[in-house]
């Protein structure tokens, strides 16, 4: 019977460079801020820090040995991702940044050899970024909804639509675009396709850029709202076959999903660090904040709360490592999509409480913590839509009752218990009316 929670040493020893690397490397570099990603700055500072990743063995490991990755299981990318989670540089350092690594992933797998000597490899290799446009202002996330369409004329597209929250758009050279071409499908999944897109094609227009979150000017930020006016692009564009944007999103979303739980877990050990840290530092006139017993519990429920989801996402992992199948593991990948927010706003809400004014200042890393746990209920689909998921699986598994009480009413399984052990109730009543016989004969 195999049941271990331990990690093999030598992969072990793999975490253990991660984690210095991330203390003495990783972490001071971020606080640079917009300096370290300028095109000078990645040369200067990122770059140098991905080739000791590289030399590590440790480069985009989720993706396989053919395309310069590792190949690694979900759940050693999960143990990994613990680690990257505490930091937002992280992942650009490891070859695994939202969202060039999904897109990647697709164009991996459904991409031409065209398409992959023009995006694909310089994707992996750092050198471009990437936007997924696919929510749209009208309908969100529902790809029954989408409205931008693509018609074919003679050889080629035309694109004419509007998609919101194409992050980092603005730095991307290609974008990853849903369209309509088959309204008029019978089946309402086979509508869309998956176009790429470069930027820089005559009618694509950033409208503008938005930033998550409260503070910064409008027009700031990442997510960026993108109008799509007469693009033409040759036929060969196309990701994929022609209403195959579905299938191919579950293969992106699925993974993506997975992965922000994974980073999420990271992420929510940051938070709880800090708490814990602040809680033995801070003295109030009572002394320490961590001998008060309301901050004890606010520690221990945020501790709990944690390793529960800790748990779940590594099962998960374990699950997606078992059955090389993510449709099989629907329910327990909507799962964690649907507690991660929780967990995380939570957590991050309690360590920003707990530093009293200063938590909730822009010194500290609480309120983008917290907004950031109201971006994952949203990304990847919405919290409801998941928990929907979830009731949906676990019904597959319930038949119906169709009696008038149900099969477990307690008296209908009184009587088919009766029943079954009519023969030794009778033995028993048999030898308790015996007994009571003997005790009313005269001595």
């Amino acid at each position: 019977m195999a049941w271990d929670f331990e990690t093999d040493p030598e992969f072990q020893k793999k975490l253990d460079w991660i984690e210095d690397f991330m203390r003495e490397e990783v972490e001071p570099l971020s606080h640079l801020g917009i300096a370290v990603y300028s095109s000078v700055g990645r040369e200067k500072f990122i770059k140098p820090l991905q080739q000791q990743v590289k030399d590590q063995g440790l480069w985009a490991c989720h993706l396989g040995p053919e395309l310069g990755g590792q190949g690694y299981g979900q759940v050693k990318l999960a143990l990994m991702n613990e680690k990257l989670g505490r930091n937002s540089l992280a992942p650009t350092v490891f070859g695994c940044q939202a969202p060039d690594s999904g897109n990647a992933e697709i164009i991996a797998h459904y991409g031409t050899e065209k398409q992959k000597a023009q995006y694909l490899w310089p994707l992996l290799n750092g050198d471009i970024r990437s936007a997924f446009s696919m929510s749209e202002p009208t309908g969100g996330s529902d790809p029954l909804t989408f409205r931008t369409t693509a018609v074919l004329d003679g050889n080629e597209w035309v694109i004419n639509g509007e998609k919101w929250f194409s992050t980092n758009a603005k730095y991307a050279k290609v974008l990853v675009l849903y369209a309509v071409t088959d309204p008029d499908a019978k089946d309402p999944y086979r509508r869309t396709s998956i176009f790429l897109v470069p930027t820089d094609t005559p009618g694509v227009e950033i409208v503008r850029n938005v930033a998550v979150g409260a503070g910064g000017e409008i027009g700031g930020g990442n997510e960026a709202y993108v109008r799509y006016t007469n693009v033409r692009l040759p036929y060969d564009a196309l990701l994929g076959d022609r209403g195959q944007a579905f299938v191919i999103a579950q293969v992106r979303l699925g993974g993506g999903r997975v992965h922000h739980a994974m980073r999420t877990v990271g992420a929510c050990k940051n938070a709880l660090d800090l708490m814990c840290r602040r809680a033995v530092s801070r003295t109030t006139r009572d002394g320490r904040l961590s001998d008060l017993q309301m901050v004890q519990e606010q520690i221990a429920d945020s501790w709990i709360q944690l390793e529960m989801f800790r748990l779940l996402v590594l099962r998960t992992a374990w699950l997606i490592d078992k059955h090389k199948d993510y449709q099989k593991v629907r329910k327990d990948i909507a799962a964690i999509k649907v507690a991660m927010p929780k967990v995380y706003n939570d957590i991050a809400t309690k360590a920003a409480h707990l530093h009293g004014a200063l938590g909730v200042s822009n010194e500290m890393p609480f309120m983008h913590m917290v907004t950031s746990s109201l971006v994952m209920g949203i990304a990847d689909g919405p919290t409801e839509v998941h928990k929907v998921t979830v009731a949906k699986q676990v019904l597959k598994d319930y038949a119906p009752d169709n009696d008038l009480f149900p099969s477990y009413h307690i008296p209908k399984l009184r009587e088919e218990a009766q029943k079954r052990y009519a023969s030794e109730l009778k033995e028993i009543r048999d030898h308790y009316a015996g007994r009571e016989r003997s005790r009313a004969e005269p001595a």
